[in-house]
């Protein structure tokens, strides 16, 4: 008998070897982060695609196995930080809490804000409220935990306790630390969303495509967060997978802009296909001014200017002036002045946001400052203007 006992200490029931160990816990990890990104995140949040009961019901049973996590306030929590953005009131921002609270203490934050009864009652519309999520899954949300403990004690041994401890931690770093702190702090933007969201890596596989953040804060609605050619969110291949078995129903995915023939002038209809496509055609005239910086760049080099200032303002010049650091300004001040160019681009940007940023004109009132707009741009003499014009006007719905 003791030897039994020494023997499961050691190696569980299983007797797994090393490499058998490190799959189970990435598999078992990445189960955990699907179950957000899909269930949680994508279906419960966002209402962002229908689930079948089948894969809804694995995915609570499971997030409560191993993370203990109450569908309803994790919702709640989501939904208020979408709502409240990098305010006073968004329960982890790294913009307001800095990036070491948020990306150290992610989950204290979040416990805090489950006890806030006012944002569960506000936020959490919608989301399970059956007999098994009342009596099991929140009334006892230790107790799955407490169990996956367990299981992996008896399968692994001593060392089940380590792969437990990683299960138990990897929500915490993935989500609570590396999505609330990371993505909104470091990494490339598509798109000029109203937040410091930030994708952090173009390909969406260890986080399931919660990489892809920035994406998903522009087009929140969204089942898929990938919009580029190069970009990949694991999340909405499964996603895909569940659909082709019948398993889920996609509501909604990220617009994409349509080109036609170019238009005489720009009409209600373009408007309305540019209105709808904002962001991409913002992030369209932020790539035509990075490369009419990088042009002015390479003159200044060739008459031996010093680039420091021009380096400097490259990054910041397709930005919303709001979102400028402060200390950063006066240098994209004097680098306007001294490249009419930047200036010329840098004002039309924020006259182009002003068409779908007005909101007391009428449609005819707004397709013709569009046109105005491109007929401005037209006639500027720059070429990536006249180019970027020139596509707006074959933009349709």
């Amino acid at each position: 008998m003791l030897d039994f006992v020494i023997d499961w200490l050691a190696n569980g029931l299983t007797h797994a070897s090393g490499w058998q160990l490190v799959v189970y816990t990435l598999v078992v990890t990445h189960l955990t982060i699907a179950g957000v990104t899909v269930y949680l995140h994508r279906n419960q949040a966002h209402r962002a695609l229908d689930l079948h009961g089948i894969p809804s019901h694995f995915f609570r049973f499971w997030l409560w196995l191993t993370t203990g996590m109450v569908t309803r306030e994790w919702v709640a929590i989501h939904r208020k930080h979408h709502a409240k953005c990098e305010t006073v009131d968004d329960p982890h921002s790294p913009v307001t809490r800095g990036i070491g609270t948020v990306f150290f203490r992610g989950s204290e934050l979040y416990r805090a804000e489950a006890k806030v009864a006012a944002t569960i009652e506000k936020f959490s519309h919608g989301t399970p409220n059956d007999w098994i999520e009342r009596n099991l899954y929140t009334r006892f949300s230790a107790s799955g935990v407490a169990l996956m403990m367990v299981i992996n004690l008896a399968l692994f041994g001593v060392l089940g306790l380590t792969i437990w401890a990683i299960q138990m931690a990897w929500i915490p770093i993935m989500a609570a630390g590396i999505i609330n702190g990371i993505g909104h702090y470091w990494g490339y933007r598509n798109f000029e969303a109203p937040d410091a969201s930030t994708n952090i890596s173009p390909v969406g596989i260890l986080i399931g495509g919660e990489e892809l953040h920035n994406n998903h804060h522009t087009y929140p609605t969204s089942a898929k967060f990938s919009v580029k050619p190069y970009e990949f969110d694991l999340g909405w291949f499964y996603i895909r997978a569940f659909e082709t078995l019948g398993l889920a129903k996609v509501r909604k995915v990220p617009p994409q802009l349509v080109l036609g023939d170019v238009k005489a002038v720009a009409d209600e209809a373009t408007l309305e296909a540019v209105i709808a496509n904002r962001y991409e055609v913002m992030a369209n005239f932020a790539k035509a001014l990075r490369t009419a910086a990088g042009k002015e760049m390479l003159h200044a080099k060739e008459k031996g200017h010093d680039l420091v200032n021009l380096t400097a303002a490259k990054r910041w010049l397709h930005r919303d002036a709001e979102k400028v650091p402060a200390d950063i300004q006066p240098t994209l001040v004097e680098v306007r002045a001294a490249h009419p160019v930047l200036d010329t681009m840098t004002s039309m940007r924020e006259e182009l946001r002003q068409v779908w940023s007005s909101t007391t004109q009428t449609r005819e009132q707004l397709a013709a400052d569009l046109q105005a707009w491109c007929a401005k741009a037209e006639a500027s003499g720059i070429a990536a203007l006249h180019d970027f014009s020139t596509k707006l006007r074959r933009a349709k719905v």
